[in-house]
C-alpha cells in the first residue's frame, strides 16, 4: 500500500456525490429498522440523523462523519456500516452521516460560506452546528462517541482518544484492526501533538481550545469517551473506507 502522491497542499483525491451516498445510507438504515429524520438549518439545507433504538439497551453509541467536505471516506464508511448491519444488540445507536452537506459538492473542507464546522462547537456561528447541537441536546448521554475523519497529509491511520476519566481504552484495539488493511502513522508527533503507535491523547482542558471541534463539545456535554478516527487521504479511497469500517467494528464488537 503506497501513497498516491496526489495531495500537494490539499486534498486532490476521489470525490463523491454525497447526496447519492446519503440516499444509499438512508435506504440501508430504513431496511434495518432505523428511524430517519432531517434537520433543516436556516433554509440552506438539512442534516440527516439516524437512530437505532433497542429494547433494554445497556449503552448509547454516537457516530458522525462528513463534517469536512473534502473527506469522502467517512460518509462511504457509514454507508457500509449500515449495509453490513453488525451493530451490537445491546446498544442504541445515534448517527449523523454527513454534517457538511454544502461542502461536499465543492470538495472543500469548509461549508458553502467558508466556515470550518469542526471549529464552531464553542461559538456556534454556523447554522449547521446550531442545528446539530439542538438535536444532540434532546438525546441521552453517550457511553462512547466516534467522529470519522480523514487527514490529507498523514502517512497512515491514526486516532485521537479523549478519555479524561481513564475508562477502559479501545484505542489499541482499533489500531490493531486497521493495521491489516491500512498503514498506521507511527510518527512520534502528529499534527503538532505527541503520538505513540498512531494514538494521540490531546488536552482535555476547555480553556486550551479557543475553537472547539465536535468531539470536544461532546466531551463537555455528552460523553466521557470519544474517538476521532483519521484515515490517510493520500491512499486509495477503498483503503481509507476499510480503515474506518474496521476501526468502528473493532470498537463495538
Amino acid at each position: 500500500m503506497q501513497r498516491l502522491g496526489k495531495n500537494q497542499g490539499g486534498y486532490y483525491g476521489d470525490v463523491i456525490n454525497v447526496d447519492q451516498v446519503c440516499r444509499f445510507a438512508t435506504s440501508a438504515a430504513r431496511l434495518h429498522g432505523w428511524q430517519v429524520a432531517s434537520l433543516p438549518f436556516d433554509g440552506a439545507g438539512e442534516l440527516l440523523t439516524f437512530q437505532r433504538l433497542q429494547p433494554g439497551a445497556r449503552r448509547n453509541v454516537y457516530l458522525s462523519t462528513g463534517i469536512h467536505g473534502d473527506e469522502p471516506a467517512g460518509p462511504l464508511a457509514v454507508q457500509r456500516l449500515l449495509e453490513e448491519n453488525r451493530w451490537p444488540t445491546d446498544a442504541n445507536i445515534y448517527l449523523c452521516p454527513c454534517l457538511n452537506p454544502t461542502g461536499f459538492p465543492h470538495n472543500r473542507r469548509e461549508n458553502i460560506h467558508g466556515k470550518d464546522l469542526n471549529r464552531d462547537y464553542k461559538h456556534f456561528e454556523t447554522a449547521e452546528a446550531r442545528a446539530h447541537v439542538a438535536w444532540l441536546a434532546q438525546l441521552p448521554t453517550f457511553d462512547i462517541a466516534f467522529c470519522l475523519h480523514e487527514d490529507w497529509e498523514s502517512n497512515g491511520f491514526y486516532l485521537y482518544e479523549l478519555n479524561p476519566d481513564g475508562l477502559p481504552s479501545l484505542a489499541q484495539r482499533m489500531v490493531d484492526a486497521v493495521a491489516s488493511v491500512c498503514p498506521i502513522d507511527l510518527s512520534a508527533e502528529i499534527e503538532g501533538r505527541p503520538a505513540q503507535g498512531g494514538i494521540i491523547h490531546p488536552s482535555h482542558d476547555p480553556l486550551s481550545r479557543p475553537q472547539w471541534p465536535e468531539a470536544f463539545w461532546l466531551l463537555q456535554h455528552k460523553t466521557r469517551l470519544s474517538y476521532t478516527l483519521e484515515a490517510p487521504s493520500d491512499f486509495l479511497l477503498s483503503i481509507r473506507v476499510n480503515a474506518l469500517v474496521n476501526a468502528v467494528w473493532a470498537a463495538l464488537t
